[in-house]
């Protein structure tokens, strides 16, 4: 039984937009081309990495306190909520003589241009609009990086959400090679993530731009300056050359679709009303798995700084240096990450045949999950008791420095799991079902970005509650990791 099937025709008006059979699409693409698209995820992902491990540091030395700093990310949940439906919405009907998805994947790369610009400069224009050098917050260059990161994040939900629409369209159907094009989208995530990763563990990028260092930006940010400039021009590579390679035919729709107005939110509403059981458990698994991602994501590089180097953004000298010295090191450990999610991405189709199935695959990386996250809790005590009789400026050992790192390398494993399995299914649901790839990828995008949005919205606060730093969270991660691993062995179809 399909989850999300079309209802009647009394009900036409909430219906899941229907898009092209896989009769009408023909055969399925050659995987040159399918690889050809996946491989903008890498120059998405770049961006994606810098945010992940040096936005919330960033931030801090703006002036934002750490219990606030989570608010930041509030910006991605709402403009994912809003932005990938609604893209993945128009890009379904876009009839575009350049294609459906190529428009909204090219407008969203020269906005991860504005974006980077904009997050780069934040300290300088902060400063030619009224910020001193010596004020403690600097209001203005927050405003102009919330800004940046505002862009960035709707510019990211506008490239995604195509191309993996595109990467369906091309699939054309074919179950086996719909699960292939996500596991090599989720291996060039991977790709993205190691070059974003190691850019952001690198403390001397900034002499390869010697202009990026300015009264108002020190070195720190002079490095964050020169990895945007990277990272856009990785995304410009990638994006032009695959959009060039790659051709996305026209849609023409058929005459009964034209005489069928339905407003944007009858047809998201319309979605829900049709979805299934098989497609609301997707949903619930994916948000649970969700909820125990972000509090890590968001945090991972401030819990190496500020827990295991025993470091503090707003505190004396030593105690900032120690807290850089662990972001650095956070970077590193994304890197080694991003190293096993690219291997793991490239197994995913063979060990989960092995396992027997998708929802086997899921449920067990989830306890691997809900594992690592709660051995934080084991790493975190450690260096605290080393500090205790080393001196709060001594720094980690070697072995709480190498678990930590360890903990970074095996979360690789379910990561790649959770950047392609889920998404492989939806694609896999609405081609059964003949609803659109782009509206039904952006429904599925909502169990993830509500989840972001509690995290973003409570996390620093919660955490605050509970004596401040980040294990409450990662806690509440472990927790629900492992709902989700239970729930995804027994409710999957």
């Amino acid at each position: 039984m399909s989850p999300l099937q079309p209802e009647t025709p009394a009900n036409d008006a909430a219906m899941v937009p229907k898009t092209q059979s896989t009769s009408e699409l023909g055969e399925p693409s050659p995987l040159r081309k399918m690889i050809s698209v996946s491989s903008i995820a890498a120059g998405v992902q770049f961006g994606w990495a810098l945010q992940l491990s040096l936005m919330t540091p960033y931030v801090q030395l703006l002036g934002i306190p750490h219990k606030w700093s989570s608010l930041i990310w509030l910006c991605g949940p709402i403009s994912g909520m809003l932005v990938q439906p609604t893209v993945g919405y128009y890009s379904d009907r876009c009839t575009s003589r350049f294609g459906r998805r190529r428009p909204f994947i090219a407008s969203g790369a020269v906005l991860v241009i504005v974006a980077g610009l904009l997050i780069g400069y934040a300290a300088d224009l902060g400063q030619v609009a009224g910020d001193r050098l010596e004020d403690k917050v600097k209001v203005r260059a927050i405003w102009f990086f919330a800004l940046g990161f505002s862009i960035l994040d709707v510019a990211n939900n506008t490239l995604q959400g195509p191309c993996r629409a595109f990467l369906a369209d091309l699939a054309a159907g074919d179950a086996r090679k719909t699960r292939t094009a996500n596991a090599f989208f989720s291996f060039f995530m991977a790709v993205g993530n190691i070059l974003g990763y190691a850019a952001g563990s690198y403390t001397n990028l900034h002499k390869m731009f010697p202009f990026t260092m300015t009264r108002a930006c020190d070195i720190y940010c002079a490095n964050l300056k020169s990895c945007f400039f990277l990272s856009i021009v990785l995304l410009l590579f990638v994006t032009i050359s695959s959009l060039w390679y790659v051709k996305d035919k026209q849609w023409s729709p058929e005459k009964e679709d034209l005489d069928v107005k339905t407003p944007f939110f009858g047809e998201i509403i319309g979605a829900f009303k049709v979805m299934e059981r098989p497609m609301w458990m997707l949903i619930i698994v994916t948000a649970l798995n969700w909820i125990a991602w972000f509090p890590f994501l968001l945090f991972d590089t401030d819990w190496m700084g500020r827990e295991v180097y025993g470091g503090d953004s707003s505190g004396n000298d030593g105690l900032k240096k120690l807290y850089n010295q662990g972001v650095h090191a956070g970077a590193l450990g994304l890197m080694i990450n991003a190293i096993v999610l690219g291997f793991m991405s490239l197994g995913i189709e063979w060990i989960g045949r092995k396992m027997g199935g998708a929802k086997r695959l899921w449920g067990v990386v989830n306890f691997i999950l809900a594992v690592c996250l709660a051995m934080t809790v084991l790493v975190t005590k450690y260096a605290d008791a080393h500090r205790k009789t080393a001196g709060e400026l001594a720094g980690p050992t070697d072995g709480i420095r190498a678990g930590a790192l360890t903990l970074f390398a095996i979360l690789g494993i379910p990561l790649a799991v959770t950047f392609s399995i889920p998404f492989a299914l939806a694609s896999i649901i609405s081609s059964n079902s003949g609803a659109g790839q782009g509206l039904s990828l952006g429904v599925l995008n909502l169990a993830i970005v509500i989840p972001q949005l509690v995290v973003s919205f409570g996390a620093g606060q919660f955490d605050s509650w509970f004596g401040g730093g980040n294990l409450p969270g990662f806690v509440v991660g472990a927790i629900a990791a492992a709902i989700s691993g239970v729930v995804a062995i027994t409710v999957l179809p």
